[in-house]
């Protein structure tokens, strides 16, 4: 038996906005960089220190792209030998509450693994836990807080 499909329901206004936005985050190493950059400018080599299993070509190609479709900038400074610093853009900052939730999601998910199943029972599957950047320098590093 087939379901009945509404006629009255019109699709949103000018697209999904959930894809716009997962178009801006689709790819590999998008949402990483983006959270590398949330504490403030980073150069190429920081950006490979604070994700080692990124190779370079990888990481100029994402960011070339990332810069293209304006989540971040690029600026170039007047230092010898050049140096170039990449930042986030008023579009990359916009981004920054989703990916914040997706880091507390995880974090709640890395406290389950390191807790265990027995002792994640007697506790809320909605407990309230929130992650925040300890440094700028590595994606990986938050402080998690339970309330």
């Amino acid at each position: 038996m087939s379901l009945k499909t509404r006629k009255k329901v019109a699709p949103p206004p000018g697209g999904c906005p959930m894809s716009k936005c997962m178009a801006l985050l689709s790819g590999l190493w998008t949402p990483e960089l983006v959270w590398c950059l949330s504490n403030g400018p980073r150069r190429f080599s920081e950006l490979r220190r604070d994700n080692p299993t990124i190779t370079a070509k990888v990481l100029t190609g994402r960011l070339r792209d990332l810069e293209a479709r304006g989540v971040l900038g690029r600026s170039v400074l007047a230092t010898s030998p050049p140096s170039v610093e990449y930042a986030l853009t008023s579009l990359g900052r916009e981004l920054l509450p989703a990916i914040t939730s997706i880091v507390e999601v995880g974090s709640r998910l890395l406290l389950r693994e390191t807790s265990g199943e027995g002792a994640q029972r007697g506790r809320s599957e909605h407990g309230n836990v929130r992650a925040k950047p300890a440094r700028a320098s590595h994606s990986a590093d938050f402080d998690v807080q339970t309330e």
